[in-house]
């Protein structure tokens, strides 16, 4: 590198101005004498500008090898001047406003933005601003951390706090063209490595990432063929009246709905509660902060939900994060292993490379023996999946030779991120199918995050879809009784209010445990009611905390806990865009398993809570409160979730089309390749409405039947 002259005019338009010989100064808000400009000579980042505090040059390290001399502030402007350094951590800001120039760059070289780089203006920190030319617009520094953690901040007194992807005039440095060679190389080279507590200087904030090319996966398609059988269909002169009963179940019944309102007919849908999602749900409190169900992860795997987002034009409702999954080390307090996919590699290659590159959590000979244990699903394919029901995850380790280790590292935590209980009880086919669909699609394991509550970001554009289409949806419409026909089929459902709601076929798309308690007397004979016994909804609770400050020990990311009460976390005021916030953070817990605990009351929750998080920010939180303090807190209890994937469960699922002409059924439960998931949900309810459209000439047949007077009998003489 070599000092740009700060005296150097360079004439209008010439490269000198493009290069940067022209930018303002900018004095250190620590130091308070003006940054050092400094012009690249490598061939990585040739002729880029360089800004540095002279205080913070290190002999012999960092990006600078030698001490440079300082630039005096132009004339008619002062600057105090220190003798101490700029501390770890200082902010960013701006003495002065920078001056706007009229002057466009030139035609040489081509790019129209140039890129402004301050290396390592903080000890742990390498930031990068884009300025336009044109306007002089400053917008949001992009910092990454020597760690590679992703974090962001505004110019403060330039421009107000807000979210780089909120800006309309200002572009996030989000995908890998706008970052330079040398920044790009100190995230490869520290990729992987253990994150040091205490590193970071500055508060992480969002960036997020662009949305993965997902639509040329086979079951992207295939979801998306599925959705076009509604759209193609022939549409009926008399469309038929669906009612779907809801409560509780995940957006199941949404989709239910939707894909009937596409092929032409008419839902009417039936929420027992007064607000929409069931298990997405989400209020808001006193102060206006939401609080949800669950926490919500939207995998790149998810084709269907991923169609769906297509389908209603709210696919920039994602926020998508880096391809990485990153757990707590509990035996290291504060401290994370990551697993990063890189986008460079197909599947299965990136999965692979992700395992291996990893060497915190599984040791090579634990690595080589996982792999043989699970090369008889590779070879065997869906047919070994199938069979692996019978077993739990800590059953099939031990006939496979895995050794306990890759249970306690990895399954633990992941058997409890899938279906909220612990290895022992979990079926060893849902880790298989799970692992599968990530190492199958190279972006399958790639996480977004709703960047809203869900029932307005979510819920409510499919209700305006299947409204615009003459649906109907009624909140507070619970359902107390199946009343029946004399043949046995649905006469009509019976309200809590008294009302009564006939349609010409009916959908239940309420949890498993409400469906066992409603269904007929006279059905319980029939095998398809009587095997659903033995599902059980797994109950759940999700914790949310707000507190008084600014966590630093967090990612933009969902982060696995490994906490023996703890399932999965993240600090919602980075990872979403509505409930940011730049000076509290709020974390979202889910509290797994939870079975000993739903009964509990709120505060031995949270205590229990806090002294887990005690583990996970040992330098933030404590759990008598002594470092961050608690504002407020809550719980959401859910006894009876999505059903527990237990050994030998799967043969008691249900298809979508019951024995009993007319009646349906809609749930993560039923019959569906993703198991209890948000894609399982979708999927059945697509499953659900096509077997309805199928069906369309049965009913309508029904329908009419009905709707004959019956002939009067002849009386005898």
């Amino acid at each position: 590198m070599r000092l740009g002259s700060s005296n150097s005019a360079g004439s209008k338009g010439s490269n000198e101005d493009y290069l940067g010989e022209n930018l303002p100064l900018i004095d250190c808000p620590q130091c308070g004498i003006p940054l050092v400009k400094l012009r690249s000579k490598r061939i990585d980042t040739f002729n880029r500008v360089f800004y540095k505090c002279p205080n913070n040059f290190q002999e012999g390290g960092g990006y600078i090898r030698r001490k440079r001399r300082v630039h005096q502030a132009p004339k008619g402007t002062s600057a105090t001047t220190s003798s101490s350094p700029c501390p770890p951590g200082a902010p960013l800001s701006l003495s002065r406003p920078l001056p706007a120039t009229s002057t466009p760059p030139s035609p040489w070289p081509p790019p129209r933005r140039a890129h402004l780089s301050l290396l390592r203006f903080c000890p742990v920190l390498v930031c990068q601003i884009r300025a336009d030319y044109k306007s002089m617009d400053i917008g949001c520094l992009s910092c990454m951390n020597i760690t590679g953690t992703n974090q962001a901040r505004s110019l403060v007194g330039q421009l107000p706090t807000q979210r780089c992807f909120t800006s309309s005039s200002i572009q996030p440095l989000k995908s890998s063209q706008h970052v330079s060679f040398g920044l790009k190389s100190l995230v490869l080279r520290n990729k992987g490595k253990r994150l040091r507590r205490g590193l970071g200087a500055l508060q992480v904030v969002c960036q997020d990432f662009p949305r993965p090319p997902l639509e040329g996966t086979i079951n992207f398609l295939e979801a998306g063929q599925l959705s076009s059988f509604f759209r193609n269909s022939e549409k009926p002169s008399k469309p038929l009246q669906v009612v779907i009963a809801g409560a509780g179940m995940m957006i199941g019944w949404l989709s239910t709905a939707k894909y009937l309102a596409d092929a032409g007919h008419k839902p009417i849908l039936l929420e027992a509660r007064d607000v929409l999602g069931g298990k997405i749900a989400a209020w808001k409190d006193e102060d206006g902060d939401w609080y949800e169900t669950g926490l919500h992860i939207f995998f790149g795997a998810y084709p269907n939900i991923q169609n769906l987002f297509g389908e209603l034009g709210i696919n920039d409702r994602l926020q998508w994060k880096e391809h990485s999954m990153i757990f707590a080390m509990p035996n290291k307090p504060g401290e994370f292993s990551r697993f990063d996919f890189p986008e460079t590699l197909p599947a299965p290659l990136n999965g692979v490379w992700a395992i291996l590159r990893n060497n915190e959590m599984l040791t090579w000979p634990e690595k080589v023996k996982f792999a043989l244990g699970l090369l008889p699903a590779m070879v065997g394919g869906q047919t070994y999946v199938e069979a692996q029901d019978g077993l739990s995850v800590s059953e099939w380790m031990k006939k496979q030779g895995v050794p306990d280790r890759v249970n306690e590292e990895v399954f633990i935590a992941m058997s409890k991120a899938l279906n909220f209980i612990n290895p022992d009880e979990l079926s060893m086919q849902c880790i298989l199918i799970a692992l599968n669909r990530f190492l199958q699609e190279t972006h399958g394991s790639k996480m977004a995050f709703l960047d809203g509550n869900p029932p307005e970001r979510l819920c409510m554009p499919i209700v305006d879809h299947i409204q615009s289409l003459g649906g109907e949806v009624r909140l507070n419409s619970r359902i107390q009784k199946i009343e029946l026909n004399p043949d046995g089929t649905v006469k009509h459902f019976a309200l809590t209010d008294g009302t009564q709601i006939t349609g010409d076929a009916y959908v239940f798309a309420t949890p498993v445990d409400i469906l066992k308690l409603l269904v007929p007397q006279e059905w319980r004979e029939i095998s398809y009611f009587n095997k659903l016994e033995k599902l059980v909804g797994v109950p759940v609770i999700n914790v949310h905390i707000w507190f008084d400050r600014k966590l630093k020990n967090t990612y933009d990311h969902l982060l696995f806990s490994r906490s023996s009460l703890l399932s999965v976390y993240a600090d919602m005021s980075v990872t979403c865009k509505e409930y940011y916030d730049p000076n509290r953070s709020m974390l979202e817990l889910v509290f797994a398993p939870a079975e000993e605990w739903i009964g509990r009351s709120d505060t031995e929750i949270i205590e229990a809570t806090m002294q887990e998080l005690a583990k996970l920010f040992p330098d933030e939180i404590a759990a008598d409160q002594s470092k961050a303090k608690v504002l407020k807190y809550h719980v959401v209890k859910t006894p009876r979730s999505v059903y527990k994937t237990i050994p030998d469960c799967e043969p008691c699922r249900p298809l979508q089309r019951s024995p009993i002409e007319g009646f349906y059924l809609a749930g993560d439960y039923t019959k569906q390749k993703y198991l209890a998931s948000m894609e399982g949900a979708v999927l059945s309810g697509k499953l659900c409405a096509q077997s309805i459209v199928q069906d369309y000439k049965t009913l309508a047949h029904r329908r009419q039947k009905s709707l004959q007077p019956e002939a009067p009998v002849a009386s005898q003489l």
